[in-house]
C-alpha cells in the first residue's frame, strides 16, 4: 500500500514504518521532529531499509502544502502526530489545541478533499474518559480495583475531558468519527492505552514505563504523583501494530467505529507498588522514587475493555506484560549503552 504516517519519526510511527517497509509498502513520513529521539528513529529506519526506501517530509500537519504532498496516492493514513503530554497541555493549552485539534481537522479535510478515498486510522487516547471520578474503587495493598468493571472501561463510557490534552485529543476523536458519518471518509478511531516497547524515548510527562526504566538505569530522579497504586493496562507495540493491520483488513466492518485498544485486564500493573518490584528484578537492585501529590486529570484506575475490538477485529493482545517489559528494558540498556 501507499501509506502516510503523520508523526512517523516517533515511537509508534517508526515501528509502524519499519513494519510497512519490511512488507513492501511505499511509506511517506510526515513529522516536524519536535519529539526527542525522532532523528535517531529515522536514522534507524534508513540503516535498516536504506535512506531512499521511504519519503520524509519534515513538516507539521498544520502545513497544507506538506499535507497535500504526503497525501499523493495515499491509500492508508495513520494519524499519530500530536502533542502527547497532559502536563504540556496545561502549560500551553493553545499549542496543544493547535497541534491536536486543528492539526487533526486539517488532516481529515485534506484526506476528504484531496485524497483518493483513503483509510484513516486516528490514534486517540483513554484520556477522553476523564479521571473516572464516579467509578467506585476499592483500595488494596498494591492497587485500586473497580469491582463493577471486571472487564475494564468500555467504549460506551461517557466522555469527560478532564484536561486540555483530553479536550484536544477528544476533539480529533469525535471529528474523525463524524467525518465517516457525514462524508463517508473511511476512518476508525482507536483509543490507545499505555503503549510501550523498543524505540520509546520515555520522558517524565509521557511514556511512563520507558521513563521509569531509563531513569533507574541512568540515575535520574523519579517522582511518583499519587500513592503509586494507580492501575493501568499496558500494550506492547507489536500488538498495537497488529490492531492497525486488522483494522485496515476489516475496514468495511469498522469504518466510523471507535474501539478501545489496550492491554486489557490480562496486562495490568499499578504504576509503582507493583511495577517497582518488576523493575528491581530487571535492575538487580531496588529503584528509588519520591512521592508528590496527584496531577490534574490523573486516573487512579484505567483498564481498557477490549472485547469490542475482539468482536469486530478478531484482535487480542498477544504479548505477555512480563515479556514485553523485558524487551523494552534490554532495548534501553543496549541503545543507551548503560548497565543495570
Amino acid at each position: 500500500m501507499r501509506v502516510l504516517i503523520t508523526g512517523g519519526a516517533g515511537f509508534i510511527g517508526s515501528n509502524l514504518a519499519d513494519r510497512c517497509l519490511a512488507r513492501g509498502d511505499r511509506v511517506t513520513i510526515l513529522d516536524n521532529f519536535s519529539r526527542p529521539g525522532s532523528e535517531a528513529n529515522v536514522a534507524w529506519l534508513a540503516a535498516r531499509h536504506g535512506d531512499r526506501a521511504f519519503r520524509l517530509l519534515r513538516a507539521s500537519v498544520l502545513n497544507r502544502q506538506a499535507l497535500r504532498c504526503g497525501l499523493e496516492g495515499a491509500e492508508l493514513i495513520v494519524h499519530l502526530a500530536a502533542q502527547v503530554a497532559v502536563t504540556s497541555s496545561v502549560a500551553d493549552p493553545w499549542r496543544d489545541f493547535r497541534d491536536n485539534a486543528i492539526g487533526t481537522f486539517r488532516l481529515l479535510e485534506a484526506a476528504r478533499r484531496w485524497g483518493q478515498d483513503p483509510i484513516v486510522i486516528y490514534a486517540s487516547t483513554n484520556k477522553v474518559y476523564g479521571n473516572l471520578a464516579s467509578l467506585r474503587l476499592v483500595e488494596g495493598p498494591t492497587r485500586y480495583t473497580a469491582p463493577e468493571r471486571p472487564f475494564g472501561i468500555a467504549e460506551d463510557q461517557p466522555l469527560d475531558f478532564a484536561s486540555p490534552y483530553a479536550c484536544s485529543k477528544g476533539c480529533g476523536d469525535q471529528y474523525a468519527r463524524e467525518w465517516a458519518r457525514a462524508y463517508g471518509l473511511r476512518t476508525v478511531v482507536l483509543r490507545q492505552s499505555c503503549v510501550y516497547g523498543p524505540r520509546q524515548f520515555g520522558v517524565e510527562d509521557q511514556g511512563w514505563l520507558a521513563w521509569f526504566m531509563l531513569a533507574a538505569l541512568t540515575g535520574r530522579p523519579v517522582t511518583i504523583y499519587g500513592d503509586g497504586k494507580q492501575v493501568r493496562d499496558v500494550l506492547f507495540i507489536d500488538d498495537l501494530l497488529d490492531a492497525y493491520d486488522v483494522a485496515v483488513q476489516r475496514i468495511g466492518a469498522v469504518a466510523g467505529e471507535v474501539l478501545n485498544v489496550g492491554g486489557g485486564p490480562a496486562n495490568t500493573v499499578s504504576i509503582w507498588a507493583e511495577f517497582s518490584p518488576r523493575l528491581a528484578a530487571l535492575l538487580g537492585r531496588e529503584p528509588e522514587a519520591t512521592f508528590a501529590p496527584p496531577r490534574p486529570g490523573d486516573q487512579r484506575f484505567y483498564v481498557s475493555d477490549v472485547r469490542r475490538a475482539g468482536s469486530l477485529l478478531g484482535w487480542h493482545p498477544r504479548t505477555p506484560m512480563e515479556a514485553g517489559l523485558e524487551r523494552l528494558f534490554h532495548w534501553l540498556v543496549d541503545h543507551h549503552r548503560v548497565r543495570p
